[in-house]
């Protein structure tokens, strides 16, 4: 699982196998440690809600998932979901969960577990 942060987005992309575990499990962590300190950011099914959202709490950064876009998100070929989130403060925060396909350009990491790209068509 992959995380990229920017100002008030967050995404998360799930290679094959994490799309399927989460599938079957409904949760997924990952953790980035630094010496006696932690990131760490999840993916979490909840059975009430529509739309993503997401919680910040311990140094965990959850994003959830509500059950009907799960279920659709790994059962079909739905790249992603997205939203907007209030924060309560007047502004919004931006979420994106996608299937990671692999890169179009060489890439230096294991692309193995991947997506294929859809604009790339093999003959």
């Amino acid at each position: 699982m992959k995380i990229r942060i920017k100002g008030n987005s967050i995404r998360m992309r799930l290679s094959r196998s994490e799309v399927a575990r989460f599938a079957k499990e409904g949760y997924l962590e990952e953790c980035t440690e630094f010496g006696s300190n932690a990131f760490v950011y999840a993916l979490r099914r909840v059975e009430e809600g529509k739309e993503l959202s997401a919680g910040f709490a311990d140094g965990k950064i959850t994003m959830i998932v509500p059950a009907s876009t799960a279920n659709e998100w790994t059962t079909t070929d739905k790249v992603g979901f997205d939203g907007n989130m209030d924060t309560g403060s007047g502004k919004q925060l931006y979420l994106l969960l996608e299937k990671d396909f692999k890169c179009i350009d060489p890439a230096h990491e294991d692309q193995s577990d991947n997506y294929e790209h859809p604009d790339i068509s093999c003959n």
